[in-house]
Parts: C-alpha cells; sequence; structure tokens
C-alpha cells in the first residue's frame, strides 16, 4: 500500500507573543491556504496589539494572497492598530505597491 502525504508548498501562522501578533507567512502563499489565511485574520486581530507580518519567506504570491495580505492591512486600519511588513520580497511589495496599501515596512 502507498501513502500519499501532502506536501505543503507554503503556510500562514499566527504567532502570539506578548507584544505582537506575529503573521507568518513562507512558501507559496496562494488559494490553498484560505483556511490558515481565515484563522490567522481572524486571530490576530482579538487581541488589541500591533500586527507583524513576517513575509521574508514568501516566494509566491497569487491574487488570493494578495487578498489576503490587503485584508490584513486595512483591518489594521479600521481597527486603529499597527500593522508591519517585515523584510517582504518584491513579490509582495511589488502587488502591494501597485494596489497603493500603504503599510510600513520593517527590516
Amino acid at each position: 500500500m502507498t501513502l500519499i502525504h501532502e506536501v505543503r508548498a507554503g503556510g500562514i501562522v499566527l504567532n502570539e507573543t506578548p507584544e505582537a501578533s506575529v503573521v507568518t507567512l513562507w512558501g507559496e502563499i496562494d488559494i490553498a491556504l484560505r483556511d490558515e489565511a481565515s484563522a490567522a485574520l481572524a486571530g490576530a486581530f482579538q487581541r488589541d496589539l500591533p500586527v507583524i507580518v513576517d513575509a521574508s519567506e514568501v516566494t509566491f504570491l497569487d491574487s488570493a494572497g494578495i487578498a489576503f495580505l490587503v485584508q490584513l492591512c486595512r483591518i489594521g486600519q479600521d481597527e486603529g492598530l499597527s500593522v508591519t511588513l517585515h523584510d517582504p520580497p518584491a513579490v509582495v511589495s511589488e502587488p502591494l505597491g501597485t494596489l497603493h496599501v500603504d503599510v510600513p515596512v520593517a527590516h
């Protein structure tokens, strides 16, 4: 019998620190991660703390991934919470710039 293991090409996870909610993204951020994106989005704003998005390991971003980041930034603005993008590669920063999503970047 052959077992097939699902190999995830990317991921989204929320880590809670005392100072911030840290949303870490890696690999390919696409529609396949919609459940992880929804969970991270909901959890990030329940704590009323700044949100740090660590996108330093993202290698691909489709329209669903872009929509997730835009939602994260817009909800943060609406809630009056700081949202910072940590060390984004061009695959992340260029689409956000094209859409005029103004999010502070930290390196």
